[in-house]
């Protein structure tokens, strides 16, 4: 017989969704999802709340049967009974409206999809004419993300609160018989939906289907609820220094702009930590400030005992960032760390233990297609040991300004760059008599270039530069006992006009489906070299790597306090593999200086302040550098930049990654030679500025045992010293509901008189999806550093 159909208009259908909104929660209170989270948010949480109906929309209900029971004053549909109403779609066997009781039943099979994505199920379900008070029998939900609760009754009432007896919560799937990895079991559970609060009666947390804890009561936010006032998981640990440790944060919400975080930690060595975090959003961005402090006894300290930092009183720091948009083109921010000593933030574990210097600042960016504004104010520090006041300085501010002209000019492109800076150091070397540097520095520079390329395919780009430089610099007190006159307080100008071309004739070759390209590549770069820059400053100009990457810049200083000048000569052969699959780049090259001085040559100064005598280009013919990119398959890729010496080729430094991805096997390995740091681990190190000729090996690899399961590991080692650096190793596992970690990491680095010394850690994480995570470390030394590795990071 064909399907009985009826459209209703007062019959608000089902919205049996008033326990859709019945969930559970994490933590004690409720913060917006942190960044590092194992589970994505679900939008509107886990089963969020049901959409506002609209009365004037009509229901329609469809079944094999439909009966008008005048008698009883009912209606009955049977069999495949469907109903659909405001996006909410209910299936059952049965469904009977009593018109004279204003109730609707639902039996059999009972199925409800709500507008949200979330499925109820049950054998029985009645409400009341205006759906706002009813209740289910062998209650069933399960959320658009698989989370689900289940009870043996519900009952709903006053229109805003939902009862389930006999209930149970999870986030995980389980087949059969066998229990879910956790679940939140309850004699009741009531969700206050005015209030946004699930509570507990009797409420037990079992694992694998065993109790493992039990609470009387207890209550969180609902799901719809992004923040609210309460306790967080707290963190316990161990470590030599700071003895047994333990923090329980509390979440004050105060406003839905702004929030604060009170994170105590008791240490049994050394005491309290007081810290808090003041958290804002305002209409155009977001700042925030993060404060520390201890009232330290320096005795409880290792080092030297006798060292003068020793001493009683207050430690600590304030650290804040902010991030404002003025328009679609400007913003402004900061970063900033104020701190009573340089290793407060080091020994109580919120830096790096290997972060060696501090830089604050304090920016205004401006960014359109063509045009580039940048305003910095810096100050830097150094954290090292041998660090004095000379590694302090204030950049205030540095201002950097790039323009393309729209319109070509002369058939090529014209970019406009500028640059200012203004710096200052106190206490730069008492001893010489040398007390305070200021210096001040504006440059404006004009570039063209245009490219040609004639009939036997010969590309040509000429190009120009215009520079001009206006530096006051001003070196107070200085007494030079060899020459008296030598003034240090100056201003001057210098000009550098810079002129080329760079010539390419690439060969191609199409075999199948692979395509090869020779290109040898000639550059030729003039400068004046009437420029003198003895004795002149050089403060963004120190770092130079000569490789493939700079091999044809028209200057291979990093910075713009020192210039290139006479001619130059670079020259390359260039080969470009393209293949259905693989693809490699090969680029050899050497430069030539041809007449003038060479910037870079060792002798160039007689005044102390030459270059890096190991920089590959001290002498007229450079070394030689060599950049390989290879992928030949999607499983490995190799990259590696070499400089061999021009007389004897041997390799004067050498960067080589190589990365493998293989099924469940990922591996990444680095090997470095050249000028490293100067890491010694056996309590020899001398935390300094000071580089030499090394060897180190970094090794990374993950393994994917099962579908759930992975074991990774790193290393970093010193082949000169043949000695270890660090290392770690990973246990991992992650399903749909929970996610645990246990690490185990080393670190072999001392810096003698400081409270870095080799040290051992283990860590174990794990969090379950709603419900926030729990952090357990001992030795606790975040080797890794950065935010997210931090161990005092709250995993909720």
């Amino acid at each position: 017989m064909p399907r009985a159909r009826l459209q209703l208009s007062v019959i608000p259908a089902l919205l049996l969704l008033a326990f859709a909104v019945a969930g559970a929660s994490p933590a004690l209170a409720q913060l917006p999802k942190q960044k590092g989270s194992a589970f994505p948010e679900q939008p509107g949480g886990i089963f969020g709340k049901p959409e506002k109906l609209d009365r004037s929309l009509p229901l329609y209900l469809q079944g094999d049967e439909l009966v008008y029971d005048n008698s009883g004053n009912r209606v009955i549909a049977r069999g495949n009974v469907e109903i659909y109403y405001n996006k909410n779609v209910l299936t059952a066997d049965e469904v009977i409206y009593d018109r004279s009781a204003n109730t609707l039943t639902a039996s059999g099979n009972v199925q409800l999809k709500d507008a949200n994505g979330n499925v109820i199920r049950a054998e029985n379900y009645t409400l009341t004419d205006d759906f706002r008070d009813g209740f289910v029998q062998s209650l069933s939900v399960v959320a658009r993300d698989d989370s689900r609760i289940t009870a043996s009754r519900g009952e709903r009432r006053e229109g805003n609160i939902t009862e389930f007896s006999d209930a149970t919560f999870t986030a995980c799937k389980s087949e059969g018989n066998v229990p879910p990895l956790w679940c939140i079991g309850a004699k009741r559970v009531i969700h206050d939906q005015s209030a946004a609060t699930i509570s507990y009666q009797d409420a037990e947390f079992k694992i694998l289907g065993v109790t493992v804890a039990y609470l009387p009561y207890f209550e969180h936010p609902d799901p719809s609820v992004k923040r609210k006032s309460g306790f967080l998981a707290p963190t316990y640990g161990n470590s030599n220094d700071l003895g047994v440790f333990f923090e329980l944060p509390y979440y004050f919400a105060l406003s839905p702009h702004y929030d604060f975080t009170f994170r105590p930690r008791y240490m049994s060595e050394q005491g309290v930590l007081w810290q808090g975090d003041w958290r804002q959003r305002l209409a155009n961005g977001e700042y925030s400030v993060s404060l520390a402090g201890i009232d330290q006894d320096w005795r409880d300290l290792p080092g030297d005992p006798d060292s003068a930092r020793n001493r009683d009183g207050w430690r600590g720091s304030i650290e804040t960032h902010g991030r404002f948009s003025l328009s679609s083109w400007w913003s402004y921010g900061w970063n900033a760390i104020i701190e009573s000593d340089d290793s407060f933030r080091r020994f109580y574990k919120l830096d790096s233990v290997l972060l060696t210097d501090r830089v604050n600042d304090v920016w205004l960016v401006g960014l359109s297609e063509r045009n580039y504004f940048g305003a910095k104010l810096y100050h830097f520090g150094g954290l090292l040991v041998e660090d004095d006041d000379a590694a302090e300085s204030l950049v205030h501010p540095v201002i950097d300004h790039n323009y393309v002209f729209k319109d070509p000019v002369l058939g090529g492109e014209l970019r406009w760059r500028a640059n200012a800076l203004s710096l200052s150091r106190s206490d730069v070397d008492s001893a010489s008599g040398l007390v305070s540097q200021d210096m001040n520095r504006v440059i404006a520079e004009v570039s063209w270039r245009r490219r040609f390329t004639d009939a036997v395919g010969i590309t040509y780009t000429p190009f120009g530069e215009l520079r001009g430089d206006v530096y006051q610099v001003d070196y107070s007190d200085f007494n030079d006992p060899n020459d008296p006159t030598l003034n240090l307080d100056d201003t001057f100008l210098r000009g550098l006009a810079t002129g080329g071309v760079t010539v390419s004739y690439p060969w191609v070759a199409n075999v199948g489906a692979t395509s090869h390209v020779i290109e040898p590549i000639g550059q030729l770069v003039a400068h004046n070299s009437s420029v003198s820059q003895a004795g002149l400053p050089n403060e963004d100009a120190q770092s130079l790597i000569f490789d493939d990457t700079n091999l044809f810049s028209t200057s291979k200083f990093s910075g713009y306090d020192r210039l290139e000048t006479g001619v130059r000569a670079n020259v390359g052969l260039q080969y470009t593999f393209q293949g259905p699959v693989g693809y490699a780049r090969v680029l050899a090259g050497q430069s030539f200086h041809l007449s003038g001085d060479n910037a870079y040559s060792e002798n160039r100064y007689q005044d102390g302040t030459a270059f890096n005598a190991d920089s590959g280009l001290e002498t007229d013919d450079s070394d030689y550098v060599l950049g390989v990119y290879l992928a030949p398959t999607d499983i490995f890729r190799v990259i590696s930049q070499t400089r061999f010496d021009e007389d004897d080729l041997s390799v004067r430094r050498a960067d080589l990654t190589g990365v493998f991805t293989y099924g469940p096997l990922s591996t990444a390995v680095t090997y470095t030679y050249g000028q490293v740091f100067d890491y010694q681990t056996n309590s020899s190190y001398t935390a300094s500025n000071d580089y030499r000729e090394g060897e180190e090996i970094l090794g990374q690899a993950t393994l994917r045992l099962t579908d759930r399961w992975t074991l990774s590991g790193s290393m970093r080692y010193d082949l000169d010293n043949n000695e270890r650096l660090m290392d770690s190793i990973t246990l991992a596992y992650l399903d749909e509901c929970f996610m645990l970690s246990a690490t185990y990491s080393e670190t072999f680095i001392t810096d003698p008189g400081r409270d870095i010394e080799p040290d051992q850690v283990v860590m174990l994480r794990f969090e379950f999806k709603h419900l926030g995570g729990f952090n357990y470390q001992t030795n606790v030394v975040d080797y890794l550093g950065g935010e997210d590795s931090s161990a005092f990071k709250q995993s909720n």
